[in-house]
């Protein structure tokens, strides 16, 4: 008896409590970088994706309605972040934001036939928007931006419950870094490459816009009415 008393005895190790702090901060992490691509992309079509696919995907309990009507939103908003890169627009004296679409021979700006009073106002008009041409760096930025809307369309929990409820570990990790890799290389690239288009959709901000002192102030010349 005094010999098993002074045997030594076993006493396993206090289970360490679970890590429930590293699933908050993945969270965390991903709704930071898909706020960061949100930031780099047209603000209507954030604002409406974000305002509708709630509504569409049914919290992400989607019957096949609600992937269909899913798919046509991502679709339509994709376009418009890549057409709106083909955008611009400039200030005139009044202050007033005149929006046009690039072409290789300068700005087509819309329903500007109210700018050109006189023949030499509207060469000397058109001279300067010569300046806004269509350029290859255009084609890069619409492609860009048009990933960078898929990769956040993706980080949304209600897309990936509506298109792959039941998806994989390895799925799963590619939908929780894909928006931190796109946030990164989308940052990186556009400080490498910034666009100076001020198209469409973006912040409609006096800073930065270019300016044509050429365009007549006078609102009541008859011609501009």
């Amino acid at each position: 008896m005094s010999q098993q008393a002074s045997l030594p005895t076993y006493t396993p190790p206090a289970q360490a409590p679970p890590a429930t702090g590293k699933p908050g901060e993945r969270r965390r992490k991903i709704l930071a970088a898909a706020t960061n691509l949100g930031n780099l992309l047209p603000t209507g079509t954030v604002l409406a994706f974000q305002t509708l696919i709630p509504s569409f995907t049914a919290g992400g309990t989607c019957l096949l309605t609600h992937k269909y009507l899913t798919g046509v939103l991502i679709i339509l908003l994709s376009a418009t972040c890549f057409f709106s890169s083909f955008t611009d627009s400039f200030l005139d004296q009044n202050g007033k934001i005149h929006y046009g679409i690039v072409v290789p021979n300068g700005l087509h700006v819309f329903n500007g036939d109210h700018l050109y009073h006189d023949e030499n106002t509207k060469k000397r008009i058109k001279n300067h928007l010569e300046s806004y041409h269509l350029k290859i760096i255009d084609f890069v930025h619409a492609l860009v931006s048009l990933l960078t809307f898929l990769m956040f369309a993706l980080s949304d929990t209600n897309v990936q419950n509506c298109f792959w409820p039941k998806a994989g570990l390895n799925l799963k990790a590619l939908f929780m870094n894909l928006p931190l890799a796109g946030a990164v290389f989308s940052t990186f690239f556009f400080s490498i490459f910034p666009t100076t288009r001020r198209g469409i959709g973006y912040a409609d901000s006096a800073s930065g816009r270019p300016n044509i002192d050429v365009i007549p102030v006078d609102n009541s010349n008859p011609n501009n009415k």
